[in-house]
């Protein structure tokens, strides 16, 4: 049995290895012929050549991973693990920069490589398309690079929607005139908008028009001018609608749609605005689609198995 001995210099092992080795207990299970024994400073592995080849490379990639972010936990690991090179997840120079102070000065940045791809794409296109499944950091992001632009008074104000579909619930049973029906239904954006702007000033710009969250239905007849404009939920527009919100694009206006495919909430037979427009919009100029997976997760470690039991389901009906 071949044996490689692998050791950490100016890295403390206690924070690589993680609480009582739970790290080490990770990799043994991406590498399970591999017998892997954590001691001291050194680990040693013992298997097969071409595994042990392949251990050694991805433990040079944790390394370059720790000493870059001074962290090291299962979701970084399996995006290590997972990734072809480094580029898949690290940032790049220009795309992992701090995209909002936050309160309680909190850095908010891109946190994975499809995440990072959105920024750059943000960047390049009026027109953006984010679409993966839950926990992604699909409305997060897409919040942080609105908060920004305003900021940085690129824009004049932002917007925030979703259909207002009821997914197995109904509104009008809900206590409340519309708005205080609504607000529950509008939560996730609030709570984005409430990590990176401080509730004095956000209750201000929302209560003067900077900042506007609403359901799709206030979107008619409007022209939405200088403003980064944020669809959320997409998949639970119609054609009608979605057709709807693409045209209020105005001068100076940035669109960011988000969506996953996979969570529709439609009644049957009725087609997805989103589904048809990654179809029509597919080879337009200008226009940009990021598809983020499970590797983007970033909540509970338990969500991405979630959704891969989900996603086995489905694919057998």
């Amino acid at each position: 049995m071949n044996e490689l001995v692998l050791e950490l210099t100016e890295i403390s092992p206690r924070e690589f290895f993680g609480q009582q080795n739970e790290n080490i207990d990770l990799l043994k299970k991406y590498f399970p012929k591999l017998k892997i024994v954590a001691r001291g400073n050194k680990i040693k592995v013992y298997g097969d050549e071409s595994l042990l080849e392949e251990f050694d490379k991805r433990f040079d990639m944790l390394t370059e991973h720790f000493v870059k972010y001074n962290k090291l936990d299962e979701n970084s690991i399996e995006r290590v693990l997972t990734s072809e090179t480094s580029k898949d997840y690290q940032s790049s120079a220009n795309s992992g920069e701090t995209l909002v102070h936050g309160v309680s000065g909190k850095l908010i940045k891109a946190q994975t490589a499809n995440q990072r791809r959105l920024v750059d794409a943000a960047k390049k296109n009026d027109m953006v398309f984010a679409i993966g499944p839950a926990g992604t950091g699909k409305t997060y992001t897409g919040v942080a690079l609105a908060v920004k632009a305003l900021k940085e008074k690129q824009v004049r104000r932002i917007i925030l929607t979703r259909p207002a579909v009821e997914a197995g619930e109904n509104l009008g049973f809900l206590p409340g005139d519309l708005q205080e029906k609504l607000d529950p239904y509008m939560q996730p954006l609030y709570d984005a908008l409430r990590d990176m702007i401080p509730a004095e000033k956000l209750a201000h710009f929302i209560e003067n028009g900077t900042i506007q969250i609403a359901p799709m239905a206030f979107m008619r007849g409007r022209t939405l001018d200088n403003a980064f404009v944020i669809l959320d939920e997409a998949q639970n527009t119609t054609h009608a609608q979605m057709k709807m919100f693409l045209t209020r694009m105005g001068k100076n206006a940035q669109f960011l749609i988000t969506g996953d495919p996979g969570q529709i909430d439609l009644p049957r037979r009725t087609i997805s605005g989103l589904k048809e427009a990654l179809l029509v919009l597919a080879n337009v100029e200008g226009i940009e689609i990021i598809y983020l997976d499970d590797k983007d997760v970033i909540r509970h470690r338990l969500v991405k198995k979630v959704i891969d039991a989900y996603r086995n389901i489905e694919h057998q009906n």
